[in-house]
């Protein structure tokens, strides 16, 4: 028996189920491509298989509707893989372990990929029931999203017919997204040297912070795991020659870290002590969200000489001196960023510490003043930048049928209107309307709380108001 088994909309938590079985993180989505392929073939579907990954599955209208224009839905396929400390489970291997308590799904220990496996599930059902009416489907299923929105830079339109589109990664019920921000990855390297040094070695870790999406959750007030280290670091260098012999904290851009460490060098265990006893009692003060945070200090050993002192204070000073968190606001939109940075990712490589930085903004001239800050920045301390991922935004557009129609759908299954609004985060609905002329697009999902965290939660109910909506649509495409 599954775990999901007598939810309803059956064929979509089946479905859901079905790829939670097979790992899917970004990097590694090979297996679930396949499967998709299969999926095509055993029903003998018209499908297209990218070597990026992605897929597209197109299923003829329904009787009635032959002369309709053609609909194009649209969800990726790769997740964030994120687990608590305490998990073991490899995530590039191992299926989710799926919970159900009352209306909600969450994985136990890890992210559960609602983000965007309902997408995948809501299509997968459609594209397997001939009890629907609708125009022809184009189902496409975009690869590495969350890495950087490469499966939509990349793909292949020319099998494409529709010029509606409705891309089903968004996590607000009620909410129908028509813009949203661009952005790019910014990768920044600031050198250092090793020396000898006499002290003993420690681990100090900050851990246990909420984190959450970079885009979506950055107006929440979430602390920056890794940033919030690097406070830490100055003081231990300061006030207790500390040296660092490795640093790290995140797991991927566009997450705010939950937790960060460093194995550090030092003469005196005392001072070292006393610095961190100092800013338990700060962080305690300043975290108004994260007041779970967990500061741990303990014996380690190295591998490795620490980085003498002009390279830490070199590597400490990036990682302090760089802007984190909402640059602006957008004027006249209540809780929209203009323009927001987050450092996602810092890693020790051999003779470098690594930055990785995820910049978001509705303005593409903040978006490049933001960026060359940060190369400002790393170059005056003898490092260097390069960019990764550029996306385009989505512009609003003053006339949608399309967005008419879901409203006026959405108005009478639940007697209320839905809220129109652009987001601060990247949809892969920017690159399809770059490259589908006159495409009428908008975004809707299910609600799906904490994203990229493993708190991660799916509504059960969100999900099949939503089916209907999203099917109620389809037949009202005649």
């Amino acid at each position: 028996m599954t775990v999901l088994n007598g939810l309803q909309p059956e064929k979509v938590f089946g479905y859901f189920e079905t790829i939670c079985q097979i790992p899917h993180g970004s990097g590694n989505t090979q297996q679930l491509t396949d499967w998709l392929v299969r999926f095509a073939q055993e029903r003998n579907l018209e499908h297209y298989q990218e070597e990026i990954g992605n897929v597209i599955i197109i299923k003829e209208a329904s009787p009635g509707y032959e002369s309709s224009e053609p609909v194009i839905l649209q969800g990726h396929i790769d997740m964030v893989c994120n687990q608590e400390e305490s998990c073991t489970k490899d995530m590039a291997t191992e299926p989710l372990d799926l919970v159900v308590d009352g209306d909600v799904i969450y994985a136990e220990g890890t992210t559960l990929g609602g983000d965007d496996g309902v997408a995948v599930a809501f299509m997968l059902a459609i594209l397997d029931d001939d009890t629907l009416a609708h125009p022809r489907v184009e189902a496409v299923f975009t690869a590495e999203e969350e890495s950087g929105l490469f499966g939509a830079e990349a793909i292949d339109v020319s099998p494409l017919k529709g010029r509606r589109f409705i891309n089903i990664d968004s996590e607000d019920e009620g909410i129908l997204t028509v813009g949203c921000a661009g952005g790019v990855d910014v990768i920044a390297e600031i050198p250092f040297s090793r020396e000898a040094y006499d002290g003993k070695c420690f681990s100090v870790k900050l851990s246990g912070l909420r984190g959450g999406h970079s885009g979506t959750d950055i107006i929440m007030g979430q602390e920056n795991a890794v940033k919030s280290l690097g406070r830490l670091l100055y003081e231990l260098q300061e006030n207790a020659d500390a040296r660092i012999v490795t640093l790290e904290g995140g797991v991927a851009d566009n997450v705010i870290p939950v937790s960060a460490g460093a194995v550090i060098a030092a003469p005196d265990e005392a001072k070292v002590q006393a610095v961190c006893d100092e800013y338990q009692a700060i962080f305690a003060h300043e975290f108004k969200v994260d007041t779970d945070f967990q500061l741990t200090l303990s014996a380690a050993e190295a591998d490795a000489d620490p980085m003498d002192a002009p390279s830490c204070r070199k590597v400490i000073a990036y990682l302090i001196g760089t802007p984190n968190g909402i640059q602006k606001m957008t004027l006249g939109i209540d809780k929209l960023p203009q323009t927001s940075l987050s450092l996602g990712v810092v890693r020790t490589l051999e003779s470098a510490v690594k930055y990785v930085f995820c910049i978001r903004s509705s303005v593409d001239s903040e978006t490049e003043m933001v960026a060359r800050r940060l190369q400002c920045q790393a170059e005056a301390l003898g490092g260097s930048t390069r960019r990764d991922g550029p996306y385009p935004g989505w512009e609003y557009a003053p006339v949608s049928p399309l967005r008419d129609l879901v409203c006026e759908v959405y108005k009478e299954q639940t007697g209320k209107d839905m809220v129109i609004e652009a987001i601060h985060a990247g949809l892969e609905c920017g690159y399809f309307a770059g490259k589908i002329p006159g495409l009428d697009c908008v975004s809707i999902g299910p609600d799906v709380n904490d994203v990229h965290t493993p708190m991660e939660k799916l509504y059960i109910g969100s999900v099949q108001r939503t089916w209907e909506l999203v099917v109620e649509v389809l037949a009202r495409m005649k």
